[in-house]
């Protein structure tokens, strides 16, 4: 076991024997608690047991979804965009539904962190300005 699935485990422990993947809920129980590069490392243990079939683009774009709000985090906000915009790519595909997310909503909302970066000639973090950002499931 790897450090990182180590971390993964602790992190999913308590998400085990729902309807959805413990991996896939703790990407969203990390990503809710602004946790955001451990929710990309929880989504892409699950990515990379998966490569290749149905979901692969489906956990790639929110991976990098969550890419995005970490270099938002360290104030690179033009790597920001281009993850949100490389996330959509991903995720278009999947919209409206997948896996009990509203997947235009997620697009819906990098268009409107984009929207934010490029009103602030990506000078202005939003990230600072707004409120935090989230994501449920419907189940």
């Amino acid at each position: 076991m790897t450090h990182k699935s180590a971390k993964v485990a602790a992190i999913t422990a308590s998400l085990q024997g729902q309807d959805l993947d413990a991996r896939y809920l703790g990407y969203f129980e990390c990503f809710n608690q602004g946790l955001f590069y451990e929710a990309h490392d929880v989504l892409e243990d699950l990515w990379l047991e998966g490569r290749g079939g149905p979901d692969d683009g489906f956990y790639k774009g929110l991976i990098q979804f969550a890419g995005a709000f970490v270099h938002l985090q360290k104030n690179r906000l033009s790597p920001a965009a281009a993850l949100f915009r490389l996330s959509a790519k991903y995720l278009q595909p999947y919209a409206p539904w997948r896996q009990s997310l509203n997947v235009g909503a997620v697009l819906e909302q990098g268009r409107n962190w984009v929207s934010f970066l490029e009103a602030g000639s990506y000078a202005r973090n939003p990230l600072t300005d707004a409120d935090p950002p989230r994501m449920t499931l419907e189940r």
